[in-house]
């Protein structure tokens, strides 16, 4: 197969962020499974949920760093192969102690995977296109969730958890076969790369990586929490297993259609800031909607429920595309870009990390998921002042 140029080499980089990203949605269909198999407490649950994102919490800006010096495509390849093998090893696990440490070698997969992505799809694509194929790009991870969640409940009943993990490590080492065949090779760098300490200072030093990374975190600590309890949340509620799935599955699906929305209205001209506010708006009041204890069990109150989880999903989706395209735009040079996105992974794991486990510590000492609103409004206020941040550093570009 002779190497793709431009946007069709692009779309392979996608799908090689949606293999790596299909093990961070894998685990909410077999938590059902493993909570019963294993005796897992909510709480534990809610830690296995966020362990694979140990890695990216704590390595994402050096691993942003080191991708700038060993090559964008050599990192992706690197993260689909060590996560392609740990699934693989961890379908074979026999221990609780041993799948747990393989779901952070899986983490740190999805962190060499889906980190370059953003720089390596801004090398491919040309300028005009790059904020839409960025806005593609932030649909990566909702798409990955969606399919894992929708297809996962029916695998696992069908072969088990353990079949789950091998099919998805056998998706990720087919996804580095297309990515090493169609994906042309890294460029030699044109000089020497700012020494490590000095690359750290100037992404740390400028206030861009710190408003992208923050905004990130506030996102992504609430999307995770309440997309990824949904199955135990409709199974305890009493639906069916597999009309569980379809809701879970379609309200994180609908997150994409803000992702992509994002990027054709930065193309229009709408600003960061207006995108951004409108997405952390929608989050907080439809997680109030949705768990707040407000209008009974009945039909007609849980389907204005369930719209209100479609609305924080599909409006929040305007926030990830936008950040994406933000970040290789306030990044304090072009040797920095790649660790400016690894800082706000850094801090979107972070918030995946903590997110579910405090809103099952709230819902635990509870004892429901009435006050789960508390925390994902949280962190919608403090997104809003992000959004006003970004505001202020669209000015400061434009002037």
């Amino acid at each position: 197969m002779r190497r793709l140029q431009g946007v069709p080499a692009a779309w392979l980089v996608v799908l090689g962020g949606v293999a790596a990203a299909l093990h961070v949605g894998k685990l909410p269909p077999a938590l059902p499974v493993l909570r019963q198999t294993l005796g897992l407490g909510l709480v534990e649950a809610g830690f296995l949920l966020s362990l694979v994102q140990l890695a990216g919490m704590t390595l994402g800006l050096l691993v942003g760093l080191a991708a700038d010096r060993f090559g964008l495509r050599r990192t992706m390849l690197t993260g689909l192969l060590v996560t392609g093998a740990a699934s693989l090893a961890g379908g074979q696990a026999s221990s609780v102690p041993l799948l747990l440490v393989l779901r952070g070698l899986e983490g740190l997969g999805f962190l060499l995977a889906s980190m370059p992505a953003p720089a390596l799809i801004r090398r491919l694509v040309p300028a005009q296109r790059m904020s839409a194929m960025l806005g593609v790009w932030g649909a990566y991870m909702p798409f990955a969730t969606a399919a894992a969640l929708l297809a996962g409940p029916a695998w696992i009943g069908w072969a088990g958890w353990m079949a789950w993990w091998w099919l998805l490590g056998v998706l990720s080492l087919g996804a580095a076969l297309a990515l090493a065949v169609a994906v042309p090779p890294d460029p030699g760098s044109p000089g020497p790369p700012l020494p490590w300490r000095a690359a750290i200072a100037r992404t740390l030093r400028a206030p861009g990586p710190w408003m992208v990374a923050l905004a990130f975190g506030a996102y992504s600590a609430q999307w995770l929490a309440v997309v990824g309890f949904l199955p135990a949340i409709y199974l305890e509620a009493g639906l069916a297993p597999a009309t569980a799935a379809v809701a879970t599955a379609l309200a994180a699906a609908v997150n994409m259609g803000g992702n992509l929305a994002s990027g054709r209205l930065l193309q229009r001209g709408v600003g960061a800031r207006q995108l951004l506010t409108a997405g952390f708006l929608t989050m907080g009041a439809g997680s109030i909607v949705a768990f707040a204890p407000w209008g009974g069990d009945g039909a007609p109150a849980a389907a204005v429920r369930y719209a209100a989880i479609l609305a924080f999903s599909l409006v929040g989706g305007i926030i990830p595309g936008t950040l994406f395209s933000l970040a290789v735009r306030v990044a304090p040079g072009e040797g920095t870009v790649s660790a400016t996105v690894g800082w706000m992974q850094q801090w979107s794991a972070l918030g995946q990390f903590a997110g579910p486990p405090l809103v099952a510590w709230v819902a635990a000492r509870a004892g429901g998921w009435q006050w789960s609103w508390t925390v994902t409004t949280g962190c919608a206020a403090c997104g809003l002042v992000l959004a006003r941040w970004a505001g202020l550093l669209e000015a400061r570009r434009g002037a």
